[in-house]
């Protein structure tokens, strides 16, 4: 008696005993399927009534599993090679894969060198990944040996949320081992894993070791720590290669190189981790970006306000962050015989602000923004430059709304964010909704407040024309939020601002926040936290990859440097200078005792944007030559024009 199933929308009949590798034979390019929307190995075995959908290795699920595949065989590697080392956790991540070790000594690049030799060699042999369904005890027995293992399955149906990549390993549910098995069916190495798997070894076409890197296990600075190794791992050879150039490009593109390059800011370890100083010259882009978006929040009809950075830790209380974000928070401060907290949020004292005197329907929308410095202690293995860092300021809005005016105050935060984008010259975006997971018990409030929320953000994303990408559960705890996901110049993704619907901290169990109704009665508003830079900081440094530190006039900390042939020319640039400086632009004119070539050169360096430069044909024509950053020369400029371009660029926030 045959079987039906359904493959890729359509019924199929099949015989009993049939495995999903042969729905897909002839296409190589399938390497897992999707039975009843779980992830499977292609060696599953089919039963009545099964929807199947294939997985290619292109795909972002493909990929996990291609990459999850090869870092199996680089823990296989490392364990032949190194017969004591002791396994941790090896998820796939973007772009590549991890695992974590507990060997004695760290790894150098020696030994990554000799690793990937081995894992080419496994991956030649075509070892098979076979999974077999196993108790907790049976598994015990068998992993003796390797403690991390065994704690991981202890923790079982938790260990996904006590310790990153673990729910590769173990969940909720029973627990598999992937055994590696030679071609003459004897076992080679074997992991406790979750799958699925590639079918082979041979599977994998292109795969490259990055880096070593010491890592706590289960990411606990109390626990030991372990050698990290990653890798990557593409479905073509020229995946791999394009992979390569990009973090090439991204290294030359290093915010944190080129911030001590171009004198923009410095990471002290007299001050500590993830806390930035700004130089002069990184202090005229901060500068320029708040002067900027300040005008712009005032343009949209904000209202300005101050805040201090430390409160009475009830205040935290009051608005969940301390039951909810607890862990991001710095620990208590005692002052005058009580607790403060450094503030992780402004949007507890914002209420308070609106809470501060009666509120009427007709200052509704009321919308207040801030520069608010806020501290969040993140842990030392994520602080990166200025992109994760511990003290930074937002650009931090909260719009005080009835319910109806919600959808259009979320449409107006949006295109105000966007166009924000725009002139900053990143312009490549898409938006990704975050929602709950109602199985998690992180997130407050009803299911019906949290539908109307997540209705209102979805329809209002959907009406800009922007591809939508859903985030389950990657909401708040106080309600679901849009964020702008930008591209850079070199397609790298980043998280930019954010639009949250805040149902539960005016609600009477927080801040009890009521305005007066136009029938007299008291109703709760609902409020709309937003955040366009998402923070100043880290907003610059991904300007900086982004330009790659060449920015536009406007942003230029300097925006033209006048280079004179002889000594003789300078008291003309002097004068052109006087006549710069009055329209705003930062001039400078370089009358060091350097020749006029090594001059060229270091505004080149310093990625300047305009080279100004004189000598006696263009004294005698009043006029000037322009040389640009990439080389380029335009000569006999006369001084009307000159300073006109240059005004002209730095108003339009034009690149040049």
């Amino acid at each position: 008696m045959s079987l039906t199933v359904t493959v890729a929308g359509a019924q199929q009949e099949v015989e009993p005993g049939t495995r999903a590798w042969q729905l897909f034979a002839d296409d190589p390019q399938v390497i897992a399927a999707r039975v009843g929307g779980t992830l499977v190995d292609l060696s599953r075995e089919l039963v009545e009534g099964d929807e199947v959908e294939p997985v290619e290795m292109t795909s972002p699920d493909g990929l996990d599993i291609l990459r999850h595949s090869t870092a199996h065989v680089m823990a296989q590697a490392v364990q032949e090679i190194f017969p004591d080392a002791k396994l941790g956790i090896g998820p796939p991540i973007t772009d590549g894969f991890y695992y974590d070790f507990d060997v004695e000594t760290p790894f150098t690049p020696e030994d990554l060198d000799r690793i990937e030799s081995r894992m080419r060699k496994i991956v030649k042999e075509g070892q098979k990944f076979s999974r077999r369904e196993i108790s907790d005890d049976e598994a015990r027995a068998e992993l003796a040996d390797e403690p991390y293992k065994l704690e991981l399955i202890g923790l079982k149906s938790t260990a996904g949320d006590a310790a990153e990549g673990a729910s590769v390993e173990v969940g909720e549910g029973g627990l598999s081992i992937y055994d590696n098995l030679k071609r003459d069916g004897s076992l080679a190495w074997k992991d406790l894993c979750r799958g699925p798997h590639l079918p082979t070894t041979k599977r994998i076409p292109a795969f490259k070791l990055m880096r070593s890197a010491a890592a706590y296990w289960r990411g606990d600075e109390k626990n030991k720590q372990l050698q990290r190794i990653y890798g990557t791992a593409w479905a073509t050879k020229e995946d791999l290669e394009a992979h390569l150039h990009r973090i090439e490009e991204a290294q030359r593109r290093d915010h944190r190189r080129l911030g001590t390059e171009l004198d923009l800011y410095s990471f002290p370890d007299e001050i500590g981790s993830g806390l930035p100083v700004f130089h002069p010259k990184g202090g005229v882009i901060k500068r320029e970006m708040e002067d900027y978006v300040r005008r712009r929040h005032i343009e949209e009809g904000f209202e300005y306000v101050g805040t201090p950075h430390i409160a009475k830790e009830g205040l935290f209380h009051t608005s969940g962050h301390l039951p909810y974000y607890g862990e991001g928070m710095f620990p208590a401060l005692e002052v005058d015989g009580g607790d403060y907290r450094l503030k992780a949020m402004n949007c507890p004292m914002h209420n308070l602000i609106f809470r501060s005197r009666q509120r009427s329907y007709r200052e509704l929308p009321l919308r207040l923004f801030e520069f608010g410095h806020v501290y969040r202690n993140e842990k030392s293995g994520v602080i990166h430059g200025l992109t994760r860092v511990r003290g930074f300021a937002q650009d931090d809005s909260h719009s005080y709304v009835t319910p109806e005016q919600a959808p259009a105050e979320v449409a107006h935060l949006l295109n105000f964010m966007l166009s924000l984008l725009d002139d900053f010259g990143m312009d490549d975006y898409y938006l990704e909704l975050s929602t709950r997971d109602a199985s998690k018990d992180k997130f407050i409030g009803s299911d019906e407040d949290w539908e109307t929320a997540t209705k209102v953000l979805e329809e209002v994303a959907t009406a800009t024309g922007l591809e939508l990408v859903p985030d389950p559960g990657g909401a708040a705890y106080y309600g679901p939020k849009i964020s702008v996901q930008a591209r850079d110049a070199i397609g790298r993704t980043w998280q930019m601002g954010t639009v949250q619907y805040d149902f539960n901290q005016p609600s009477p169990d927080r801040f009890n926040l009521e305005y007066v109704a136009a029938d007299g009665t008291r109703q709760q508003p609902v409020m709309i936290h937003s955040a366009k830079f998402g923070s100043i900081e880290r907003f610059m440094g991904v300007l900086v990859e982004h330009y790659a530190g060449a920015f536009p006039p406007w942003l230029a900390p300097v925006q033209a440097v006048g280079i004179p042939v002889a000594e003789r020319h300078v008291e003309y640039l002097e004068r052109l200078a006087v006549r710069l400086r009055a329209e705003g632009i930062r001039f400078e004119v370089d009358d060091s005792d350097e020749r006029m070539q090594k001059k060229i050169r270091n505004a080149q360096t310093q990625k300047v944007p305009f080279m100004v430069l004189v000598g006696d044909k263009d004294v005698e024509a009043n006029a000037v030559s322009f040389r640009y950053r990439n080389g380029e020369q335009e000569n006999g400029v006369s001084l009307d024009d000159a300073i006109d371009k240059i005004v002209t660029a730095v108003r339009d926030r034009v690149q040049v």
